[in-house]
């Protein structure tokens, strides 16, 4: 029984140690019947020029004089040209410009199959928020709502098939944050740009993923829609099913949970919560109402640490004392197993007597740090995916709680708490060679905490503390039982 707790130990630590180092040095592959009119808005300006120069891009447009035109509602504007392939959005809503994060000139464009393979259409203004291709009678019609998305309503007297082809390159910042093209249907699956993947599924939004902003198309209902990932950038999603209506949104959004979730249509599920998402969600909650006190989104973490500590106490208390437990009967444990070495049977009574007598579990050291992992690894994916902590000052050297601390400050005093901790908590391993990885095991994750989020060391440092006090606050209100002596 010894020997499970020792396990349960070292496979909690090697469960977190490969969750950090997987999010860092490897991006996570985790592995539309269209509406048929546009969402009503206000009235806009569409205005149209043209440029004779081709505009070049991963996605070739046609060969004639490119027009563009553009959406306009307040601060909100949309760019697209004649082929419906789209130049520009810019929204205020949004922190970085739309070519940073999409990395393509022409990131999306729809193109049309009217049974001769799949063309570019050739439109036209032919009247307010209306555009036209005449030689396939196809009518584009627009509209820009309040929120800033952009809807395109596609109709035609003849049947067609429609393809969306999503063009970008691949990226990755410092702080771990990776350029993806997304495929939502009822999980989210983030596709590595230019690996090759396939796959026939209804689809409720597709996009290009970066740096907390995502650029996406989605449908009012699923649509059953065949995606396939190239090597050339290129995300195409078509349909094999001809109609004569087409609808699609297009949104150009920082990743705000909460904005996300007001556009409908699951789109706040880019924010990557995983499976941690029903604790992230509230995670996230608290550390906005801090912020609505105190707005220092480094001192809402450190409060909401503190009451999550405060929360899980009862659990750390009688995970303290059960180690405290263990270790005070390990001497007995031992002399037991080299009684009965040869009668396994007897070592296992033995054990259990000895268990018995000194009020010790096996599992009541671990078992209540198992139940604390899902709040403490959605908290990690809340810091290491929530907008809120973009462009998010602390105090000092702190600039941006997002980006990793540029002196490595943080992660120093939280490699130094981690160690003063392992010193205080009872050892109840007697294995040589899980004591020397447990002794190495701060260093290990200081080492990759070192280029992630410093939002994420400022939580981990301060629970570290809080876990230190809690600990001194038990040895020092309880005294601890007496070694049982068979």
């Amino acid at each position: 029984m010894g020997s499970e707790q020792k396990n349960a130990f070292l496979a909690i630590s090697l469960s977190a140690l490969i969750l950090f180092g997987w999010q860092f040095y490897f991006a996570p592959k985790k592995p539309a019947n269209a509406p048929t009119e546009a969402p009503v808005s206000t009235p806009i300006q569409v205005a149209g020029k043209t440029d004779s120069t081709s505009v070049g891009g991963p996605i070739e447009p046609n060969a004639a004089v490119a027009s563009t035109f553009s959406l306009n509602r307040g601060e909100v504007s949309v760019s697209f040209d004649n082929n419906l392939a789209m130049n520009d959005f810019k929204n205020p809503q949004a922190a970085f410009e739309f070519k940073d994060t999409v990395g393509a000139a022409k990131p999306l464009k729809i193109d049309f199959d009217f049974g001769q393979g799949f063309q570019s259409v050739n439109l036209v203004q032919s009247g307010e928020n209306k555009f036209y291709d005449a030689a396939l009678d196809l009518t584009v019609t627009t509209g820009l709502d309040e929120k800033g998305v952009a809807a395109f309503n596609v109709t035609s007297s003849k049947v067609f098939r429609s393809r969306i082809q999503f063009a970008s390159e691949t990226k990755k910042l410092e702080n771990g944050q990776q350029r993806f093209f997304d495929i939502y249907t009822d999980t989210l699956t983030h596709l590595t740009i230019n690996d090759e993947e396939s796959k026939d599924q209804a689809i409720k939004w597709a996009g290009i993923d970066f740096n907390y902003h995502m650029f996406g198309l989605y449908f009012d209902k699923p649509t059953d829609l065949i995606y396939q990932n190239t090597t050339n950038s290129i995300l195409s999603i078509h349909s094999n099913k001809s109609e004569n209506a087409f609808s699609f949104n297009v949104v150009y959004v920082k990743k705000d949970y909460d904005y996300l979730a007001s556009l409908g249509h699951n789109l706040q599920n880019a924010v990557d919560f995983g499976i941690w998402g029903f604790f992230a969600v509230w995670i996230l909650k608290g550390l906005q109402y801090f912020y609505t006190w105190v707005p220092n989104y480094g001192i809402s973490i450190i409060l909401l640490t503190f009451l999550i500590r405060m929360i899980t106490f009862p659990l750390q208390y009688k995970s303290i004392v059960s180690m405290k437990k263990l270790q005070l009967v390990q001497p007995e444990l031992t002399k037991i197993r080299e009684k009965f070495k040869d009668d396994p049977q007897r070592m296992q009574k033995e054990s259990m007597e000895l268990f018995k007598k000194s009020g010790a579990n096996p599992i009541g050291g671990c078992l209540p740090l198992v139940l604390q992992m899902p709040v403490f690894f959605a908290f990690y994916k809340v810091l290491n995916n929530s907008v809120e902590l973009v462009g998010a000052p602390f105090y000092m050297w702190i600039h941006d709680l997002s980006n990793k601390d540029p002196y490595f400050v943080l992660p120093v005093l939280m490699t130094g708490a981690m160690f003063l901790q392992q010193k205080m908590t009872p050892n109840t391993i007697s294995d040589p060679v899980q004591k020397k990885v447990m002794m190495f095991m701060p260093l290990i994750f200081g080492f990759i905490m070192k280029d992630l989020p410093s939002g994420l060391s400022l939580y981990i440092f301060v629970s570290t503390l809080l876990g230190i006090l809690q600990q001194v606050f038990v040895f020092n209100a309880k005294k601890s039982p007496d070694p049982v002596v068979v």
